[in-house]
């Protein structure tokens, strides 16, 4: 019915919709909520959940619906300055001020094919604006699009099921277009109401819903459903929770108790009235059996007069007030639970301005709460209702889907599709969290899928990237990991980010293909196009030393001797001419290259100590100084910092000082004290590669 209506109002404005209208028709064919649609302590299947469901192909659906028609302009031409307020949303979508503006211009012109592609194009980004739902449908209203209107308001409530104000604007637009006098009419607003309740009934703030319905129901004679809805309304936990028992009493004062009650609860209520009155004495004994009702008459079938005298009257009401009364108590507790928390959020609809830290605390604290404390239904309103007003935090939603988790897998994706479809298309976390979750579930295709649509969509982020290579990893597939990391140097070449992926593909050929040769290819290419980095020598270092000592001497010392020639400061050839003196000293095979390392390296120690400027204080008080640094920090900030004093007890050490003993000169002892300092392991600050978003 509301693809139908799709249909036709298309048509009408004469937009030609090819496969996103035949998209919409099957989305929306559904699109009135049923009321049997409910929330079950197995998962989301309440409204929301078919709103989820909805939600998880609606973002690409209206895009097409918002961009489709490009006939328009000849068959029906836009306004003036329509293009104007377009192509600003269009170059800057996120720009929530320039979509207002170009609402409030589609308005103003009251032309509602342009009114149509400016809301719907709004809507995909922004689905939980109620008041614009409202203004779409009014708008269609005005136009003479009854049927359209309608639809418009199911798919605001498809998307917004807590929405009280939108469920009441539906309710009221059905009560003022359909013909009462048709059975039917009664039919479908009973239907709205009932959907209503469920959807939204729970929510702390939807006494006027409540109150609305009872009304109805009254004006259409249905006493028993009034009490019935009573009921429900004083069992569940809202703001004005005293005003519904108030009425409730007035409600059962101004009716026949068998007016109002079901036939099993008057009989019910009525023996035992009997009963109670049986106790306090023969006379009323008797009076009670006097006015049994002769055998085949029933209860409904006489006036409240002739059943009962007014004290039994009395006695029934009696009892009903007690049987409500202590279901009343238990929610005036429950009431009292959640008081202080209603009462805190300020902002419980959706609005693109970040919110206060006490806002966000209340939030957590709530949600906190009523997981440990509430029931499945609650628990899942509350973070409906969170993911309104929270909807651009990932926190919340993240929050949402691991709860989910462990109730409903198709629940918990749901949730996921909905943030990152809608709300948050640009936040790296939560698609990260979502890959992770799919592929946890097996599905493998679609966590790829996931992570290399938010590539696409945000390139540059190398956490992205290197979550796309470790699935692969885990896959199996190392070609198709090694594939994405030499795309990643290709496409960031002459960026930092190049030599951060030369460096973990080098990492990759070499732990995981076991190819040193490929391994250490891929850092020479870089340090051809990065000179200056030093990570990439260090890398380079560590790859040589990884391999047999023995066979691959010469490839080390060739690595140092490319810092030594290299443009790289004093302070970094200092470091890497220590490390070849260590590493000749340890693993050399011939002592001439030892000694010459030891000549070179005094040059180095000369120089590094000359640039020392004198306000800094002595050798002998910067080589204390540095020790005590050397021994407080970790060995990553180490490795540029490498004591003076050490360096010149190696030194001491291979010339064989004649002032110190041979023992004294080999003091290993000095040397692997500080031997954590060299950090060959250096660890990146991959915080400066995610960009934050």
């Amino acid at each position: 019915m509301a693809g139908d209506g799709v249909e036709k109002g298309a048509k009408e404005a004469g937009i030609n919709m090819g496969v996103a209208e035949d998209k919409l028709k099957r989305k929306l064919s559904n699109g009135t909520i049923k009321k049997e649609d409910s929330v079950t302590e197995n998962g989301l299947d309440t409204t929301a959940n078919n709103v989820l469901s909805e939600n998880s192909s609606l973002a690409s659906i209206g895009v097409e619906y918002a961009t489709a028609g490009d006939d328009d302009d000849v068959a029906s031409p836009f306004p003036a300055d329509f293009e104007m307020y377009w192509k600003a949303v269009q170059e800057n979508p996120l720009d929530f001020t320039s979509w207002t503006d170009l609402l409030q211009y589609v308005e103003q012109e009251n032309h509602i094919v342009a009114a149509r592609k400016a809301f719907d194009a709004f809507f995909v980004r922004y689905p939980y604006c109620y008041g614009y739902w409202k203004k779409y449908a009014e708008m269609e209203r005005r136009c003479g699009f009854l049927a359209e209107a309608e639809q418009v308001l199911q798919r605001g409530l498809q998307n917004i099921p807590l929405s009280v104000d939108l469920w009441i604007h539906y309710i009221t637009f059905l009560q003022q277009t359909l013909d009462m006098n048709l059975a039917e009419s009664a039919v479908k607003i009973r239907s709205a109401f009932q959907s209503a309740v469920t959807a939204a009934g729970m929510e702390f703030r939807s006494d006027k819903l409540w109150e609305m319905f009872v009304e109805w129901e009254k004006e259409q004679g249905e006493l028993k459903t009034v009490t019935a809805i009573y009921d429900r309304v004083m069992t569940t936990p809202t703001q004005l929770y005293h005003t519904h028992f108030e009425k409730f009493k007035v409600h059962v004062m101004l009716h026949a108790p068998n007016e109002i009650l079901s036939t099993e609860e008057f009989l019910w209520l009525r023996a035992k009235a009997v009963a109670e009155k049986a106790k306090e004495g023969p006379d009323t004994e008797e009076a009670a059996a006097g006015d049994e009702l002769p055998p085949g008459v029933d209860t409904t079938d006489q006036d409240s007069g002739s059943l009962q005298g007014g004290s039994e009257m009395d006695k029934i009401r009696e009892l009903l007030y007690s049987v409500r009364q202590e279901a009343y108590n238990e929610n005036v507790a429950e009431v009292s639970k959640r008081w202080n928390f209603e009462e805190g959020i300020k902002r419980p609809y959706f609005h693109v301005k970040p919110l206060e830290r006490a806002q966000l605390k209340i939030w957590r604290d709530y949600l906190d709460f009523e997981i440990s404390n509430g029931s499945h239904n609650r628990v899942i309103v509350l973070f409906e209702r969170c993911v309104i007003a929270c909807a651009l935090y990932e926190e919340f939603w993240l929050k949402y889907a691991k709860y989910l988790e462990n109730h409903t897998v198709e629940g918990a994706r749901n949730v996921y599709q909905r943030a990152c479809g809608y709300h948050l298309p640009r936040k790296p976390t939560i698609h990260l969290h979502w890959a992770a979750f799919e592929e946890g579930q097996g599905n493998v295709e679609e966590a790829r899928r996931i992570l290399k649509m938010f590539d696409d969509y945000t390139p540059g982020l190398a956490v992205i990237r290197l979550r796309r290579v470790s699935l692969e990893r885990r896959q199996g597939n190392l070609e198709g990991a090694e594939t994405l990391l030499r795309e990643a140097v290709k496409e960031n070449e002459g960026t930092p980010l190049a030599s951060f992926y030369a460096i973990k593909l080098a990492r990759h050929l070499q732990k995981l293909q076991k190819n040193l040769t490929k391994a250490r290819n891929v850092l020479l290419e870089a340090i051809e196009k990065d000179s200056d980095n030093t990570r990439l020598y260090l890398n380079l270092l560590e790859l040589e030393f990884s391999g047999d000592v023995k066979q691959n001497e010469g490839n080390t010392l060739n690595c140092i001797d490319r810092v030594l020639n290299s443009t790289l400061s004093k302070e970094i050839k200092f470091i890497f001419s220590q490390r070849r003196l260590e590493f000749l000293e340890d693993f050399g095979s011939n002592i001439h290259s030892l000694l010459n390392a030891y000549d070179e390296h005094q040059k180095f120690l000369k120089n590094y100590t000359r640039k020392r400027s004198p306000s800094d204080g002595s050798v002998e008080d910067q080589e204390k100084k540095k020790i005590k640094v050397d021994q407080s920090e970790d060995s990553s900030s180490a490795t540029l910092q490498t004591p003076v004093s050490t360096a010149s007890t190696t030194s001491s050490a291979v010339v064989g000082d004649n002032t110190t003993s041979t023992q004294a000169a080999y003091n290993y002892g000095t040397w692997y004290q500080n031997y954590a300092a060299y950090g060959y392991q250096n660890p990146w600050n991959y915080n400066q590669y995610y960009s934050q978003s």
